[in-house]
């Protein structure tokens, strides 16, 4: 649940009106991209894992098309370093997981390396940019 526009110009010093037009502004600018709900899946036997993924510079665009258009891939970063690719993946199972890597990573054209930590537990998550 969103905290009210009132209850933020409490804890700022300035009005209900101040607070919404400021925040409307920053949507505007594309500061504040979105709302969302974030779920805990853990409980539910949900398996994250994050993959390091160096490529060939000649099918990065490939795979990135690949990934991007696969529902267990949530986040994909091009990155400096040896590694060109950091991938966040999340399964409902380890079935399901495995099939992923099987299915999609093995057969990934152009890698040259591939790492995969899976994610235990989850010790700080901060969300975005912090003002």
């Amino acid at each position: 649940q969103r905290i009210s526009y009132s209850d933020i110009g409490k804890e700022t010093g300035i009005s209900r009106v101040a607070v919404k037009a400021r925040i409307q502004a920053l949507e505007k600018q594309g500061i504040i991209e979105e709302y969302t709900t974030i779920i805990n899946l853990k409980d539910q036997g949900a398996v994250s894992c994050y993959f390091e993924i160096e490529i060939k510079p000649d099918h990065l665009s490939q795979v990135t098309d690949i990934l991007h258009n696969n529902d267990t891939v949530t986040q994909i970063y091009r990155v400096t370093g040896r590694d060109k690719l950091h991938v966040h993946a999340v399964a409902s199972s380890s079935d399901e997981m495995e099939h992923f890597l099987h299915t999609v990573i093995d057969t990934l054209p152009g890698v040259i390396s591939c790492s995969c930590n899976t994610i235990l537990s989850r010790i700080k998550d901060i969300k975005g940019l912090r003002l």
